[in-house]
């Protein structure tokens, strides 16, 4: 209820505020010169022009960017209505205005309208969404390197089979005599006839015997054994 009240006071102390300056701001306009509705709309522009400055000097400010611009038509526009208030106390003979008076009221039309463009058709970036939630950051590698289990350790190689031994090969059997002695006279009767040594497979086929009968008489008669 105590609230309700307070509200009902603040509302009634920006309506008398707001018509008292009104009334004075109508005033000059008629001593500058500006009569009928000219007189009434002079008012009407200071108070918009105040508003929507004070409009966007919180838009501005609530974007984090510079107000530099609706602080200085905000100024202006309050310069206008608290001087019409100062000039109408009795500072300012209404009936004898001075020309440079006249001149700010004539010209204050253009400047309301320069701040008012200016003022709505200045966009503002928009601020930045902080409801999103930041992207989950990556957990460094060294902590999944950490968390990893030990490789498993390796087999252990098998031993190489040792190799058997070769056994020995038997001796040769000992030759016949007498096809020992029938292979000299063979060997005798080619060197004697070619004058070069008879070779192994002229032996061979000359007893007819196999390749390595061949090989152990031809040991034989060199004296190799």
């Amino acid at each position: 209820m105590s609230r309700k009240i307070g509200l009902d006071a603040v509302l009634v102390q920006a309506m008398i505020a707001g018509a008292l300056s009104f009334a004075h701001l109508h005033d000059i306009a008629v001593a500058a010169g500006q009569d009928g509705w000219k007189a009434w709309a002079y008012p009407v522009s200071v108070d918009l022009l105040l508003v929507a400055a004070w409009r966007r000097l919180r838009i501005l400010r609530a974007a984090g960017e510079p107000a530099r611009a609706a602080w200085t038509w905000f100024a202006v526009a309050l310069t206008a209505s608290l001087g019409a208030n100062v000039a109408t106390a009795g500072l300012l003979d209404l009936n004898n205005v001075p020309a440079w008076l006249r001149i700010l009221v004539a010209g204050w039309p253009a400047l309301a309208f320069l701040g008012g463009t200016l003022l709505v058709h200045t966009p503002a970036h928009q601020a930045p969404d902080t409801t999103r939630l930041p992207a989950p950051v990556p957990e460094p590698a060294a902590d999944v390197a950490l968390t990893r289990e030990p490789p498993a350790p390796l087999p252990a190689p098998e031993p190489a089979p040792v190799a058997e031994p070769v056994p020995a090969l038997p001796p040769p059997a000992p030759l016949p005599a007498a096809l020992v002695a029938h292979a000299r006279k063979v060997a005798d009767a080619h060197r004697t006839a070619t004058g070069h040594p008879i070779d192994t497979a002229t032996l061979g086929a000359r007893l007819g015997v196999s390749g390595p009968m061949a090989d152990a008489l031809a040991l034989q008669l060199t004296g190799k054994d």
